[in-house]
């Protein structure tokens, strides 16, 4: 019996919708790219078989798909804070409505937020693996052109796909992180801070080496993938978190000569 193959093009087809919904996100709703992406991506976690909430997006309105966006984005924001800080959570009606007419029934935000390694790990799941067909505006131009018969057959649209995650350098998995001054903070508090919220996320942390008794200023966070530190960020150039009530700064790590 023969095998269907299942191409690239057969999944920028399958995963169209919610490209459509990324380009509004980003257009419509001047949203970030990344903060775009990350809003799709969790609109697909919530609903992964079906999708019918992405699907529902594209016949809005471009205030309510800009209503749809800062939902999204209010809800990624908690993910990077303490429970005890964003209760209670942000409503997200036009979020709740899609779901409820696409079947999914009510989603509340109290549960989302309440747990934030559950849905940090299913929207890095689909950052780490869909995302790479989604959001390629190079194989979209592509088949929107094959679409048009502007170009025959592509070998990039016409191979098979797999779903393999690729694994990308450290560099690209790390945040750089600075201290108050003052408020010094242990390596194990900030591994124990992301582990307690985000589950087994993080690869290991680094401090700064400091001589006597001084305190380290900065530090660095290795992470086991690069959709943490997107979700960390979610389109901020930079973002400051509480752990056990001191501040501290992260921002992507970009390397230097003599960094750690």
């Amino acid at each position: 019996m023969a095998t269907t193959t299942t191409t690239v093009r057969d999944m920028l087809y399958f995963y169209s919708d919610a490209r459509d919904v990324y380009e509004r996100f980003v257009s419509t709703a001047a949203s970030h790219p990344e903060q775009a992406r990350n809003a799709v991506a969790l609109l697909l976690w919530l609903d992964p078989v079906h999708h019918q909430a992405i699907r529902h997006l594209p016949s809005l309105s471009p205030a309510a798909v800009a209503i749809v966006a800062g939902e999204a984005n209010s809800i990624l924001g908690c993910l990077r804070q303490p429970q005890s800080l964003i209760s209670p959570p942000p409503p997200i009606p036009f979020i709740s409505a899609l779901c409820q007419e696409g079947g999914i029934g009510e989603v509340d935000a109290a549960f989302l937020a309440f747990n934030q390694d559950l849905v940090v790990r299913g929207v890095a799941d689909i950052l780490d693996g869909a995302s790479a067909l989604i959001f390629d505006d190079h194989l979209y131009r592509l088949l929107r052109r094959h679409q048009t018969g502007l170009v025959g057959r592509r070998q990039e649209l016409e191979a098979p796909y797999t779903c393999r995650p690729v694994t990308v350098p450290e560099d690209c998995r790390s945040m750089f992180v600075t201290f108050s001054k003052g408020q010094p903070i242990e390596r194990q508090e900030i591994f124990d801070y992301f582990r307690h919220k985000w589950g087994d996320c993080i690869v290991r942390v680094l401090m700064e080496k400091t001589t006597g008794s001084k305190p380290p200023m900065y530090g660095r966070i290795i992470f086991k993938s690069e959709a943490f530190v997107s979700l960390v960020l979610n389109g901020e150039p930079l973002v400051k978190i509480t752990i056990a009530n001191r501040q501290i700064w992260l921002r992507k790590y970009i390397p230097r000569p003599h960094n750690m």
